[in-house]
């Protein structure tokens, strides 16, 4: 962090969300109690991004936004997901720092004063390290089993329970724009780009109001496809999964043979039909997905796409 320069410098909020009608006003007023202590050494930039909300979020982003000329706010075309509406939001954040913060505030923007602190310290990647959940028993059981299955076959660092709370240089943010997929893991890509990080410790309050939309059985497929996509994008274990079972099945199918020519009367080869069949099946499923990933990352499509006519963005500063 240059502290030579005499002007203020920005810190750029990147705040995503999706049918967040009631908890907009809600989280404005309490983030801004939560970065007041900042203002008088850093100019502090707010961006919602709108993932086509379907209620009135566009609305009430609109209504804050004309009280305070900080605000602003992308809309996109569709849905896009959270991953690419996060990505979306690193791309047109200018500041010398940005945060990524939910509008829910189960990550509470009153600890940003925090990693603020430690980024002055020299830290370049600061990120919330998520405890204890106002949720199932399961369902946290189910994630803390993700995240180290992920962090076990992982091809590249992966940070445990991390979360996109977090706040980053811009360096660190150019960097991690540098990777393109139809994917984007925006805490894989954090791990993997190195720099100075330091985790801070923090339990996940209540939703401030609305609903969440991971609720029920489409937000469960929403988490089984993010998992799955997931470690998809942090690890090639799968791949190689096929080949480590391929070697003892290659013996094991050498010594039935030559078994059944010596002794053909005393030999059934039904297992060995099915562990091959098992085995086909498990490889064309690992290999397939691959593929559909490649092939999306091939066509390269945008990850997400701005209507611009409900998009508002202050002129950007030249660095």
């Amino acid at each position: 962090m240059n502290k030579a320069s005499t002007e203020k410098q920005k810190i750029s909020i990147v705040c995503p969300v999706y049918n967040e009608e009631e908890t907009i006003p809600l989280y404005y007023e309490r983030f801004q109690k939560a970065v007041a202590c900042l203002r008088d050494r850093y100019l502090i930039e707010l961006t919602f991004i709108n993932n086509c909300s379907t209620d009135n979020t566009l609305a009430a982003i609109k209504s804050v936004q004309a009280k305070d000329s900080s605000v602003q706010y992308i809309s996109l075309t569709r849905n896009f997901g959270y991953q690419s509406s996060v990505l979306c939001g690193l791309t047109y954040a200018n500041g010398h720092a940005i945060v990524v913060n939910d509008v829910d505030c189960e990550d509470p923007p009153e600890l940003i004063p925090k990693f603020v602190e430690q980024w002055e310290k020299g830290y370049d990647i600061i990120y919330g390290r998520r405890g204890k959940r106002h949720e199932y028993l399961g369902l946290t059981l189910c994630r803390r089993l993700f995240y180290r299955l992920t962090r076990a076959i992982a091809d590249n660092d992966f940070i445990l329970d991390m979360a996109e709370f977090s706040l980053f240089t811009k360096r660190v943010r150019d960097e991690v724009l540098q990777t393109k997929t139809s994917f984007p893991f925006i805490r894989n890509e954090l791990a993997y780009v190195g720099f100075r990080k330091i985790g801070i410790d923090y339990d996940r309050e209540p939703r401030i109001g609305g609903k969440s939309n991971y609720m029920g059985y489409a937000g469960m497929f929403r988490m089984i496809k993010f998992a799955v996509a997931g470690i998809l994008t942090a690890s090639t274990f799968p791949l190689r999964l096929i080949f480590y079972l391929a070697i003892p099945l290659l013996f094991a199918n050498f010594a039935a043979v030559i078994v059944y020519f010596v002794m053909p009367e005393n030999v059934s080869l039904h297992l060995i039909y099915i562990l091959n069949t098992m085995f086909l099946i498990t490889a064309v499923t690992f290999i397939s997905t691959y593929m559909a990933r490649v092939y999306k990352n091939g066509i390269q499509r945008p990850n997400f796409i701005i209507d611009w006519d409900n998009t508002f963005l202050n002129p950007r500063e030249t660095d």
